[in-house]
């Protein structure tokens, strides 16, 4: 480099990986930054991302003996996983329609267009495979799954057979007071969907179901349903173009449901549940 030359950070990169560290480029792991205000330096332990125990314990009513609690110290570094941060940004281009069903798209094409390497694309997409989002194409990327209606019937198929038992015994045994503390995550559905944002309400719709999953106790149930879930939520090949309207209609039978499970009315219950997996894409 020349002396006296000043170099210029380049400029971010746009789209959903927008916000990747510059080492994203090189497929490597990123460090988070340190908190403001905390201390210039850390013990070996957290420099290796390993658990370290706070030199003061106090209790959860504001401290010890009664005595004013003090000011959280600060967290430590983390690493976040470059792979998972373009696993999440595809996942939601996958679901808002960026990605195209039946196109087919290359690791250093993708990794060029949103400011990262093209490993980690590769490494996204590899999984995507597994979970059926996309399928390798030798010698030229990945191509976007398209589905048909079929697909998403037999989809809403499973999830029933899955969920609906599950959710009549809860109907019968869970006080109505549980099922208001779901409330709000119901209404952050709303919102959500009222924003037309189809990857924002995806992920408010899913955390809504597996709240509702979770009053089972059965962490096997709310995993697999969720990964059923997210397949429906895959847009199809010809599908019509989804509106804001269409995702606060959805958004809305939450309430109903939660209403219906509050009541113990179990035919009701199953109706809406059933409706709510058909009519979803």
């Amino acid at each position: 480099m020349e002396q006296g030359r000043s170099r210029t950070a380049p400029p971010p990169a746009a789209g959903p990986f927008a916000g990747v560290p510059a080492q994203a480029a090189r497929g490597e792991a990123v460090p988070a930054a340190a908190p403001a205000g905390g201390r210039a330096g850390v013990r070996g332990e957290g420099a290796r991302g390993e658990h370290v125990h706070a030199e003061q314990e106090y209790s959860a009513y504001g401290g010890r003996c009664g005595a004013p609690a003090p000011v959280p110290a600060p967290r430590l570094p983390q690493r976040h996983s470059v792979r998972g941060q373009v696993l999440d940004a595809l996942r939601k281009a996958l679901v808002s329609g960026e990605l195209t069903p039946g196109e087919v798209y290359s690791g250093p094409a993708l990794g060029e267009r949103f400011g990262v390497s093209a490993t980690p694309v590769r490494e996204a997409m590899q999984q995507l495979a597994l979970e059926g989002a996309v399928e390798v194409v030798p010698n030229r990327g990945f191509r976007v799954t398209s589905r048909t209606a079929r697909d998403l019937a037999e989809l809403a198929e499973v999830r029933a057979l899955l969920e609906v038992p599950v959710l009549l015994r809860l109907a019968r045994t869970v006080p109505a007071a549980r099922w208001d503390g779901l409330r709000p995550l119901a209404e952050a559905a709303c919102v959500a969907a009222a924003t037309g944002d189809r990857a924002l309400y995806a992920e408010a719709d899913r955390a809504f179901h597996r709240a509702l999953l979770g009053l089972a106790g059965n962490r096997q149930l709310v995993a697999v349903a969720d990964e059923l879930h997210r397949r429906a939520q895959w847009p199809t090949a010809h599908g019509r173009p989804h509106r804001a309207a269409d995702l606060v209609a959805d958004a809305a039978e939450h309430h109903a449901l939660l209403a219906a499970l509050a009541a113990h009315d179990v035919e009701r219950t199953e109706a809406l549940v059933r409706g709510h997996f058909a009519g979803a894409e």
